[in-house]
């Protein structure tokens, strides 16, 4: 899965991934990360998420995007008119408190991250296969400041009923991946099939949703 397959995906609108609400869970587990409102918040794989809007309000947003697509739409439906500019061989879109960087999350350079106290995963880790999420994870640990926290949400589902992405990413595996280097606490599971019926149409029978709170040592 390379970043031709995104670019397409988002060229032929074929983004069943995307939530065109916020996501009611980011309302009420982001306090328990437990931030300053000047603490910026970094959104790795974004794409044209609103959550970015309910997160904007609270925090500087930095979010980093592969398709030029995706991150033009992010700005368009919210109604807001972007600056443009270039950083690290990055295209940079940004209005009010949302920044967005458009190109390959692994080229990222700490430099650009060095103010972010806070992250918000709902969409890249599931993105992901499994070949790259220990890449994802280690560059992760490469970029970000310490005492950094994170909520990170995440699905499970039998694997071989459904080809990602979204994938489906069981509770060992993020132990698995960031228990060297964050505590993780579990505050959410819910099965919720009966709620996603685009999920049930592709032949699930069984959705999970969880969700963690991930922090960082300051060692």
């Amino acid at each position: 899965m390379d970043a031709a397959f995104w670019h397409q995906r988002w060229q032929d609108n074929l983004i069943g991934f995307h939530q065109a609400d916020i996501n009611p869970h980011l309302q009420s587990f982001w306090p328990r990360l437990g931030l300053n409102p000047g603490d910026a918040v970094f959104v790795p794989l974004c794409g044209k998420s609103r959550d970015m809007l309910w997160l904007g309000v609270r925090h500087p947003v930095l979010g980093v995007e592969l398709s030029p697509i995706a991150v033009e739409a992010f700005f368009a439906e919210a109604g807001l008119v972007p600056r443009h500019g270039q950083e690290c061989g990055f295209s940079v879109c940004e209005a009010d408190r949302l920044r967005l960087l458009c190109g390959d999350f692994f080229d990222l350079v700490p430099q650009q991250l060095e103010a972010v106290r806070g992250v918000y995963d709902r969409g890249a880790l599931v993105a992901l296969p499994p070949q790259l999420r220990g890449r994802y994870v280690e560059r992760l640990n490469d970029l970000l400041p310490a005492a950094t926290a994170m909520l990170l949400v995440t699905m499970e589902y039998p694997q071989a009923e459904m080809p990602g992405p979204p994938f489906a990413v069981e509770e060992a595996e993020v132990h698995r991946l960031f228990a060297d280097r964050w505590s993780i606490e579990p505050v959410y599971e819910q099965d919720v099939l009966a709620t996603e019926p685009r999920f049930r149409q592709r032949g699930l029978s069984r959705l999970n949703e969880r969700i963690f709170v991930l922090r960082r040592s300051a060692g």
